[in-house]
């Protein structure tokens, strides 16, 4: 390949990659309601100001008690729920979430500052419908909440999605 066909080729890639951020992405409906468990307030604060600033309410929760404590009165539409909490871990609060009948069908993205693949497994066999990481960026919130949209742009549980499909 020449240097003239290299650049014509990285030139219209690059037009691609241009054109796919003209074109809008799937945004959740205004007013979704998203729970998020963390208990660093400066990521609480973060991806509460984040989540805020393009449409969502958002609640929060320090511990994972609190957050199951809102999460079976709020009935929030998703849930941030972070690994390495206080007391009750992450885990054990998504298994209390998938166990009980008022939370089973929230969609529940798992958080952690440790990426092991273990941890994404292991979290995602117990019932987590996606991972992320931190740091995290803004391009990966939207990401995650992106993938659990269904028609209407509410987050859904991949199985609910499948059971409301058929």
């Amino acid at each position: 390949m020449s240097a003239l066909q290299r650049l014509r080729t990285l030139f219209q890639a690059a037009r691609g990659d241009l054109d796919r951020r003209r074109q809008p992405r799937p945004a959740a409906r205004a007013g979704t309601r998203v729970l998020i468990v963390d208990d660093s307030p400066t990521i609480v604060a973060l991806l509460g100001k984040l989540l805020r600033q393009n449409g969502f309410q958002t609640l929060e929760a320090g511990n994972a008690e609190d957050g199951l404590a809102l999460a079976r009165t709020q009935r929030p539409d998703l849930i941030f729920l972070d690994i390495v909490l206080p007391a009750m871990n992450g885990f054990a609060a998504l298994r209390v979430l998938r166990h009980d009948p008022r939370t089973v069908d929230i969609p529940v993205i798992m958080i952690s500052g440790n990426a092991q693949a273990t941890e994404q497994f292991y979290a995602q066999r117990i019932g987590a419908d996606a991972f992320m990481k931190k740091p995290f960026s803004r391009e990966e919130v939207f990401s995650r909440i992106e993938s659990l949209l269904d028609a209407e742009n509410s987050p859904r549980r991949r199985a609910s999605m499948l059971r409301h499909a058929g």
